[in-house]
């Protein structure tokens, strides 16, 4: 009788701290909640250079499959690709057809460029490493398009 009744308790014990575990927690998502930025094409400057670029965003090591595929992220025409110097938007691109062809205006050769991505998915903006802007030249092209190496931040 009293091993009926241990075991009875025993269980009793058992399911109760099974129904107290914390629940297993929805994965952090990637979303973000920034609007689509209001970029806009500088006055030409005496300078200029052209960009064909694709953005592919490695985001798997930051992100698990899990969340990467809760956010179902692929590009839209609504995307964004652009070139700043410091604060200076420098040129600005739409993506066309998987490609964004980026005309990049700058008063001097020689500074860093430094390229962002607004995903309209994802609601975030990805900031590639800076690439050295020399005038009239074209970096990429539909054939071979540039591929800038981002930098993905939680």
């Amino acid at each position: 009788m009293k091993s009926k009744l241990f075991t009875l308790i025993t269980c009793a014990v058992m399911l109760i701290a099974a129904g107290c575990k914390d629940k297993p927690k929805e994965p952090e998502s990637i979303i973000g909640t920034t609007e689509r930025p209001t970029w806009t094409n500088p006055e030409d400057y005496d300078m200029s250079s052209s960009m064909t670029a694709i953005v592919q965003v490695d985001m798997s090591l930051t992100y698990t499959a899990e969340q990467l595929a809760a956010a179902n992220y692929a590009q839209t025409s609504d995307d964004l690709l652009a070139a700043f110097s410091g604060d200076q938007c420098l040129g600005v691109a739409e993506q066309v057809d998987g490609l964004f062809f980026l005309y990049i205006t700058a008063p001097e050769e020689g500074s860093n460029v430094t390229i962002k991505h607004y995903s309209s998915v994802l609601k975030n903006i990805f900031t590639a490493q800076p690439v050295a802007f020399r005038n009239d030249t074209q970096l990429g092209t539909v054939s071979e398009p540039y591929l800038p190496a981002w930098t993905v931040v939680k």
